[in-house]
């Protein structure tokens, strides 16, 4: 069997093209997330290139966060966990002192025209649609955060089809297998503000209280901005803490 033929752009080195063509495997859905990917051989004997070129592809992968190797059973494509990452400045405890994961509530999922804020966000062109999700979590029935987020309507319009009460917990996964659309990384912008009369009546605090704003750009494997989302919280119920040694 012929080598399958990588990019055609010479200008870049061979594990670059490899290392192209192994990611679009994995935004295509070829290669699923938490699955192994070929053995290097296999690679090697794949593509008809060396085993330090396959090496070295695997390598800028794992670097980039989207591959994983696990000792002793392979590499496997990553499937990154975002459930904890509120939860490292905003950890919610009863009288016993034992962690609670807050529930999620969906308050709202329709078509909604982008503003410019969310159209550079999510890279959308002029009149490209947007879904818009409004959500709550609460912890023992209390507001924690109040939630908003856009999604490319071309991506997420099956979202519209779906009851605000039938929405799960998780919607990472959601996304996954209801829309075909894998998150792969985000990046998370802190910053402190003011609670508008909307924002308190919600949070069930005064107005103009301070509240913590953690802003969310979610990209898919192929780096394509998949999710814009602010996260607004009480700011009395944010902790931040790190060990220095």
């Amino acid at each position: 069997m012929s080598p399958t033929p990588l990019g055609q752009d010479e200008r870049l080195p061979l594990y670059q093209r490899l290392r192209d063509e192994m990611l679009a495997k994995i935004a295509a859905g070829q290669w699923l997330p938490g699955e192994a990917i070929p053995t290097e051989a296999e690679l090697t004997r794949q593509y008809g290139v060396a085993i330090g070129t396959v090496r070295k592809a695997v390598e800028t992968l794992v670097a980039e966060g989207l591959l994983l190797r696990a000792q002793g059973r392979g590499t496997f494509v990553r499937r990154p966990n975002f459930d904890g990452s509120l939860f490292r400045f905003f950890r919610q405890v009863n009288a016993s002192g034992q962690f609670q994961m807050p529930q999620s509530r969906i308050l709202e999922c329709r078509r909604d025209a982008a503003d410019a804020t969310v159209r550079e966000a999510l890279k959308l062109g002029e009149g490209e649609d947007c879904i818009y999700l409004q959500r709550l979590r609460l912890v023992e029935g209390r507001p924690l955060f109040h939630e908003r987020i856009w999604l490319p309507a071309s991506g997420f319009e099956a979202l519209l089809e779906v009851a605000p009460e039938d929405f799960p917990q998780l919607l990472y996964p959601f996304y996954e297998q209801h829309c075909g659309q894998r998150i792969a990384s985000a990046q998370e912008t802190l910053s402190v503000s003011a609670a508008d009369v909307q924002t308190a009546a919600v949070l069930e605090v005064a107005p103009a209280s301070p509240i913590v704003v953690i802003e969310r750009n979610a990209r898919g494997y192929d780096r394509a901005p998949l999710e814009y989302r602010l996260s607004r919280a009480a700011a009395e119920n944010f902790r931040y803490q790190v060990e220095i040694s």
